[in-house]
């Protein structure tokens, strides 16, 4: 059960509830992510303009969704492992792939996000120069770095509220 309860649109208040229709519209339901975000309508609105920015930067759908994943698996989010699994096969992850990314290892973007992660961003030089010498330049870095924070508040937003979930079920 729920510790933070979720907002209806006919709940919402007038400043959240266009932008609860605006996620419904795009995705084709709205999420109880959104709805737990909307109690707070600047964090809602912050996360979504933070959401729609990052995602104009230089990565890829399949690099992002591995982000996602390794960094839900380390912080042990069930709600966004659920989502991005569905995210990532829609990105064109296969069953393998999204299990590697959680792991980590499915790609140097995989791998970079699961260290940020579990290192709260204390990341040794070594492991630097492998994300380098793996074609991560320093933009893209910076890049990963922002979709790991981005990612990591629904992470602890969904751990905290405990979140029902409304994706698809997936294996442990």
């Amino acid at each position: 059960m729920s510790r933070i309860n979720t907002l209806s649109l006919e709940h919402a208040t007038d400043t959240t509830r266009p932008l609860l229709e605006g996620v419904q519209k795009k995705i084709g339901f709205l999420p109880n992510v959104f709805k737990t975000l909307a109690h707070a309508p600047a964090v809602l609105s912050s996360y979504l303009q933070q959401s729609a920015t990052l995602g104009k930067t230089s990565l890829s759908a399949t690099e992002k969704e591995a982000i996602f994943l390794a960094t839900s698996q380390v912080n042990g989010c069930d709600y966004c492992l659920a989502a991005h699994t569905l995210f990532a096969g829609k990105a064109g992850l296969s069953a393998q792939d999204i299990l590697s990314a959680r792991s980590g290892q499915l790609n140097a973007f995989a791998t970079l996000a699961r260290q940020i992660t579990e290192s709260r961003g204390h990341l040794g030089s070594e492991q630097i120069a492998a994300a380098r010498a793996a074609g991560i330049n320093d933009s893209k870095i910076v890049e990963v770095i922002a979709h790991v924070a981005s990612q990591t508040l629904t992470n602890y937003l969904n751990n905290v509220a405990l979140t029902e979930i409304d994706f698809p079920a997936i294996d442990a």
